[in-house]
Protein backbone atom coordinates (compact mmCIF):
# COMPACT_ATOMS: atom_id res chain seq x y z
CA UNK A 1 0.00 0.00 0.00
CA UNK A 2 1.14 3.24 -0.89
CA UNK A 3 0.28 6.61 0.98
CA UNK A 4 0.26 10.18 -0.87
CA UNK A 5 0.56 13.02 2.06
CA UNK A 6 -1.04 15.86 2.24
CA UNK A 7 0.71 18.22 4.65
CA UNK A 8 -1.52 21.13 6.73
CA UNK A 9 1.76 22.24 8.81
CA UNK A 10 4.61 24.58 7.63
CA UNK A 11 5.92 23.92 4.17
CA UNK A 12 9.58 22.89 3.40
CA UNK A 13 11.20 24.69 0.56
CA UNK A 14 14.08 24.26 -1.25
CA UNK A 15 16.22 21.64 -2.82
CA UNK A 16 16.91 18.94 0.37
CA UNK A 17 16.43 16.08 -2.50
CA UNK A 18 17.59 17.37 -5.57
CA UNK A 19 20.30 14.21 -5.71
CA UNK A 20 17.34 11.58 -5.50
CA UNK A 21 15.45 13.60 -8.24
CA UNK A 22 18.50 13.30 -10.53
CA UNK A 23 18.74 9.87 -9.62
CA UNK A 24 14.87 9.61 -10.34
CA UNK A 25 15.40 11.12 -13.98
CA UNK A 26 17.93 8.98 -14.78
CA UNK A 27 16.24 5.66 -13.59
CA UNK A 28 13.19 6.99 -15.90
CA UNK A 29 15.56 6.84 -18.89
CA UNK A 30 16.86 3.81 -18.01
CA UNK A 31 13.86 1.61 -17.51
CA UNK A 32 11.74 3.27 -20.46
CA UNK A 33 14.70 4.63 -22.60
CA UNK A 34 14.72 7.86 -24.64
CA UNK A 35 12.28 7.05 -26.88
CA UNK A 36 10.15 5.69 -24.24
CA UNK A 37 10.00 9.02 -22.43
CA UNK A 38 8.96 10.89 -25.44
CA UNK A 39 6.06 8.69 -25.84
CA UNK A 40 5.18 10.93 -23.15
CA UNK A 41 4.97 14.49 -24.92
CA UNK A 42 1.52 14.98 -24.23
CA UNK A 43 0.46 16.70 -20.59
CA UNK A 44 -2.71 15.71 -18.55
CA UNK A 45 -5.48 18.43 -20.06
CA UNK A 46 -6.96 20.60 -17.50
CA UNK A 47 -10.08 19.99 -18.69
CA UNK A 48 -9.76 16.16 -17.94
CA UNK A 49 -9.11 17.37 -14.00
CA UNK A 50 -12.28 19.39 -13.97
CA UNK A 51 -14.37 17.84 -11.24
CA UNK A 52 -17.28 20.76 -9.90
CA UNK A 53 -19.64 20.04 -7.35
CA UNK A 54 -22.66 19.47 -9.74
CA UNK A 55 -21.07 16.45 -11.21
CA UNK A 56 -21.84 13.08 -9.56
CA UNK A 57 -19.23 12.16 -7.04
CA UNK A 58 -18.37 8.30 -7.93
CA UNK A 59 -18.68 9.09 -11.66
CA UNK A 60 -16.88 12.27 -12.29
CA UNK A 61 -13.77 10.45 -9.55
CA UNK A 62 -13.84 7.22 -11.79
CA UNK A 63 -13.51 9.67 -15.20
CA UNK A 64 -11.04 11.60 -13.47
CA UNK A 65 -8.86 8.51 -12.70
CA UNK A 66 -9.38 7.20 -16.30
CA UNK A 67 -8.34 10.17 -18.00
CA UNK A 68 -4.90 10.01 -15.49
CA UNK A 69 -4.62 6.10 -16.51
CA UNK A 70 -4.76 7.20 -20.25
CA UNK A 71 -1.96 10.21 -19.67
CA UNK A 72 0.26 7.81 -18.19
CA UNK A 73 -0.01 5.12 -20.74
CA UNK A 74 -1.52 2.08 -18.91
CA UNK A 75 -4.93 1.38 -20.86
CA UNK A 76 -5.42 -1.83 -19.62
CA UNK A 77 -5.65 -0.44 -15.64
CA UNK A 78 -8.60 0.18 -14.25
CA UNK A 79 -8.85 2.45 -10.98
CA UNK A 80 -11.84 1.78 -9.04
CA UNK A 81 -11.82 4.83 -6.52
CA UNK A 82 -13.65 4.98 -3.35
CA UNK A 83 -13.58 7.65 -0.05
CA UNK A 84 -13.43 7.39 3.52
CA UNK A 85 -12.10 9.16 6.29
CA UNK A 86 -7.99 9.15 6.49
CA UNK A 87 -5.47 11.34 7.04
CA UNK A 88 -3.45 10.56 3.96
CA UNK A 89 -4.75 12.31 0.59
CA UNK A 90 -5.05 8.78 -1.12
CA UNK A 91 -3.75 5.16 -0.65
CA UNK A 92 -3.22 2.79 -3.23
CA UNK A 93 -3.22 -0.76 -3.48
CA UNK A 94 -0.57 -2.34 -5.31
CA UNK A 95 -1.52 -5.87 -6.76
CA UNK A 96 -1.62 -8.14 -9.94
CA UNK A 97 -4.13 -5.73 -11.35
CA UNK A 98 -5.93 -5.02 -13.89
CA UNK A 99 -7.98 -3.23 -10.82
CA UNK A 100 -6.36 -1.44 -8.65
CA UNK A 101 -8.24 0.16 -5.32
CA UNK A 102 -7.86 3.54 -5.15
CA UNK A 103 -9.04 4.76 -1.38
CA UNK A 104 -9.08 8.98 -1.17
CA UNK A 105 -9.49 10.81 1.57
CA UNK A 106 -13.38 12.14 2.32
CA UNK A 107 -12.43 15.60 1.99
CA UNK A 108 -12.83 15.39 -1.46
CA UNK A 109 -16.11 14.59 -1.70
CA UNK A 110 -16.38 18.45 -1.39
CA UNK A 111 -13.12 19.81 -2.56
CA UNK A 112 -12.94 18.49 -5.14
CA UNK A 113 -10.60 21.02 -7.04
CA UNK A 114 -7.35 18.97 -5.67
CA UNK A 115 -9.08 15.50 -6.45
CA UNK A 116 -7.11 14.92 -9.67
CA UNK A 117 -3.63 15.34 -8.02
CA UNK A 118 -4.17 13.04 -5.01
CA UNK A 119 -5.05 10.19 -8.29
CA UNK A 120 -1.72 11.75 -10.09
CA UNK A 121 0.63 10.18 -7.66
CA UNK A 122 -1.12 6.88 -7.03
CA UNK A 123 -1.52 6.23 -10.80
CA UNK A 124 1.95 6.42 -10.71
CA UNK A 125 2.91 4.21 -8.09
CA UNK A 126 0.16 1.51 -10.48
CA UNK A 127 2.91 2.54 -13.35
CA UNK A 128 6.14 2.25 -11.56
CA UNK A 129 5.03 -0.79 -9.85
CA UNK A 130 4.11 -2.09 -13.39
CA UNK A 131 7.66 -1.61 -14.94
CA UNK A 132 8.79 -2.53 -11.39
CA UNK A 133 11.20 0.22 -10.91
CA UNK A 134 11.43 1.17 -7.22
CA UNK A 135 13.94 2.53 -5.01
CA UNK A 136 14.97 0.70 -1.51
CA UNK A 137 13.43 3.56 0.74
CA UNK A 138 10.46 4.40 1.60
CA UNK A 139 10.95 8.19 1.30
CA UNK A 140 13.14 7.58 -1.74
CA UNK A 141 10.51 5.53 -3.28
CA UNK A 142 8.16 8.31 -3.02
CA UNK A 143 10.46 10.80 -4.32
CA UNK A 144 10.67 8.54 -7.62
CA UNK A 145 7.21 8.61 -7.88
CA UNK A 146 6.05 12.44 -7.34
CA UNK A 147 9.36 12.66 -10.04
CA UNK A 148 8.17 10.03 -12.43
CA UNK A 149 4.57 11.85 -12.08
CA UNK A 150 5.94 15.63 -13.23
CA UNK A 151 8.68 14.48 -15.94
CA UNK A 152 5.64 12.08 -17.43
CA UNK A 153 2.93 14.69 -17.57
CA UNK A 154 0.90 14.52 -14.76
CA UNK A 155 2.54 16.07 -12.14
CA UNK A 156 1.89 19.64 -12.50
CA UNK A 157 -1.65 19.20 -10.91
CA UNK A 158 0.72 18.12 -7.73
CA UNK A 159 2.56 21.36 -7.96
CA UNK A 160 -0.93 23.58 -8.94
CA UNK A 161 -2.38 21.63 -5.53
CA UNK A 162 0.13 23.45 -4.07
CA UNK A 163 -1.28 27.03 -1.70
CA UNK A 164 0.58 29.00 1.21
CA UNK A 165 -1.31 31.78 2.35
CA UNK A 166 -2.32 33.42 5.69
CA UNK A 167 -5.30 30.83 5.77
CA UNK A 168 -3.68 27.70 4.06
CA UNK A 169 -0.64 25.43 3.79
CA UNK A 170 -0.91 22.63 1.83
CA UNK A 171 0.68 20.54 -0.52
CA UNK A 172 0.68 17.19 -1.75
CA UNK A 173 3.74 14.98 -2.15
CA UNK A 174 6.70 14.44 -0.83
CA UNK A 175 8.63 17.02 -3.22
CA UNK A 176 9.03 20.76 -2.13
CA UNK A 177 7.14 23.06 -4.56
CA UNK A 178 10.53 24.09 -5.88
CA UNK A 179 11.37 20.57 -6.56
CA UNK A 180 8.26 20.05 -8.67
CA UNK A 181 9.12 22.96 -10.36
CA UNK A 182 12.52 21.57 -11.06
CA UNK A 183 11.68 18.26 -12.87
CA UNK A 184 8.16 20.21 -14.48
CA UNK A 185 11.04 22.65 -16.12
CA UNK A 186 13.44 19.81 -17.08
CA UNK A 187 9.95 18.41 -18.91
CA UNK A 188 9.46 21.47 -20.62
CA UNK A 189 12.88 21.65 -21.88
CA UNK A 190 12.20 17.96 -23.56
CA UNK A 191 9.31 19.04 -25.18
CA UNK A 192 9.07 22.11 -25.74
CA UNK A 193 5.80 22.98 -23.79
CA UNK A 194 5.29 25.82 -20.62
CA UNK A 195 3.48 23.84 -17.93
CA UNK A 196 2.95 27.44 -16.45
CA UNK A 197 -0.31 28.37 -18.94
CA UNK A 198 -1.90 25.26 -16.48
CA UNK A 199 -1.56 26.72 -12.92
CA UNK A 200 -4.40 28.27 -11.38
CA UNK A 201 -2.11 28.77 -7.89
CA UNK A 202 0.12 31.75 -7.83
CA UNK A 203 1.61 30.29 -5.29
CA UNK A 204 2.35 27.42 -7.85
CA UNK A 205 3.69 29.62 -10.76
CA UNK A 206 6.39 31.25 -8.33
CA UNK A 207 7.38 27.65 -7.40
CA UNK A 208 7.75 26.88 -11.03
CA UNK A 209 9.59 29.80 -11.56
CA UNK A 210 11.95 29.26 -8.61
CA UNK A 211 12.77 25.09 -9.91
CA UNK A 212 13.01 26.25 -13.65
CA UNK A 213 16.05 28.27 -12.35
CA UNK A 214 17.88 25.70 -10.91
CA UNK A 215 17.04 23.43 -14.18
CA UNK A 216 18.70 26.37 -15.78
CA UNK A 217 21.84 26.24 -13.88
CA UNK A 218 22.59 22.76 -14.91
CA UNK A 219 23.28 23.70 -18.35
CA UNK A 220 25.62 26.30 -17.57
CA UNK A 221 28.20 24.17 -15.44
CA UNK A 222 31.39 23.58 -16.74
CA UNK A 223 32.60 21.62 -18.67
CA UNK A 224 29.26 22.70 -20.73
CA UNK A 225 30.58 25.54 -22.85
CA UNK A 226 27.92 27.32 -22.28
CA UNK A 227 29.48 28.43 -17.96
CA UNK A 228 29.91 31.20 -17.14
CA UNK A 229 33.30 32.76 -16.87
CA UNK A 230 33.51 32.28 -13.19
CA UNK A 231 32.71 28.60 -13.87
CA UNK A 232 34.98 28.25 -16.41
CA UNK A 233 37.71 29.77 -13.90
CA UNK A 234 36.79 27.23 -11.45
CA UNK A 235 36.93 24.81 -13.82
CA UNK A 236 40.29 25.60 -14.75
CA UNK A 237 41.34 25.73 -11.60
CA UNK A 238 40.42 22.14 -10.85
CA UNK A 239 41.95 21.06 -14.11
CA UNK A 240 44.92 22.04 -12.98
CA UNK A 241 45.60 20.16 -9.89
CA UNK A 242 43.83 16.86 -11.68
CA UNK A 243 42.41 13.60 -10.87
CA UNK A 244 40.42 13.67 -7.50
CA UNK A 245 39.89 17.41 -7.86
CA UNK A 246 36.62 19.26 -8.65
CA UNK A 247 32.98 19.27 -6.80
CA UNK A 248 32.74 16.72 -4.26
CA UNK A 249 28.94 16.45 -4.16
CA UNK A 250 28.51 14.28 -7.39
CA UNK A 251 26.41 16.77 -8.99
CA UNK A 252 29.02 18.81 -11.35
CA UNK A 253 32.81 17.68 -12.49
CA UNK A 254 34.66 15.50 -11.22
CA UNK A 255 38.65 14.59 -12.57
CA UNK A 256 40.03 11.09 -13.16
CA UNK A 257 43.12 8.95 -14.26
CA UNK A 258 42.05 7.59 -17.45
CA UNK A 259 42.58 3.73 -16.88
CA UNK A 260 44.28 3.30 -19.96
CA UNK A 261 47.20 5.88 -18.93
CA UNK A 262 45.66 7.62 -21.92
CA UNK A 263 45.40 11.09 -19.64
CA UNK A 264 43.15 12.86 -17.62
CA UNK A 265 39.62 12.41 -17.80
CA UNK A 266 36.34 14.61 -16.68
CA UNK A 267 32.99 13.27 -15.52
CA UNK A 268 29.92 15.13 -15.53
CA UNK A 269 26.01 14.45 -14.97
CA UNK A 270 23.99 14.68 -18.32
CA UNK A 271 22.32 18.10 -17.60
CA UNK A 272 18.80 16.12 -19.55
CA UNK A 273 18.87 12.76 -17.50
CA UNK A 274 21.59 13.35 -14.99
CA UNK A 275 23.82 10.34 -16.28
CA UNK A 276 27.42 10.62 -15.86
CA UNK A 277 29.16 11.10 -18.85
CA UNK A 278 32.98 10.45 -19.39
CA UNK A 279 35.37 12.80 -21.96
CA UNK A 280 39.15 13.39 -22.37
CA UNK A 281 40.23 16.78 -21.67
CA UNK A 282 41.39 17.53 -24.62
CA UNK A 283 39.84 20.91 -25.28
CA UNK A 284 36.29 21.95 -27.33
CA UNK A 285 34.11 18.62 -28.20
CA UNK A 286 30.94 17.30 -28.55
CA UNK A 287 29.49 14.62 -26.37
CA UNK A 288 26.46 12.42 -26.37
CA UNK A 289 24.52 11.34 -23.84
CA UNK A 290 24.24 7.56 -24.28
CA UNK A 291 21.07 7.11 -22.14
CA UNK A 292 18.77 10.30 -23.79
CA UNK A 293 21.23 11.63 -26.96
CA UNK A 294 21.47 14.59 -25.97
CA UNK A 295 24.42 15.98 -27.90
CA UNK A 296 26.56 18.63 -25.52
CA UNK A 297 28.97 21.70 -26.46
CA UNK A 298 31.65 21.15 -24.14
CA UNK A 299 35.12 22.68 -23.22
CA UNK A 300 37.07 20.27 -21.94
Amino acid sequence: MTQNRRRNGPIEHGFPHLATVRASITALFRRLSADGIRAYDTSFAPADAAFDAGDDLHLGAQRVAAATVRALRLPDARMVVSFREMEQAATVELAAGPEYFVEVNDRFRIHRRDLAAALAHEVTHVLLHRLDLRFPGTLENEILTDTAAAYLGVGWLLLDAYREDALTHQRFGYLTPEEFGYVLAKRAALFGEDPAIRFTSPQAYEAYVRGRAAAERDHLRAPLTAAGSLARRRYAKARRVGAGAGPADGSAYRFEQDGSGAGLRVSFPCPVCAQRLRVPVCGRLRARCGLCGTVLDCTT
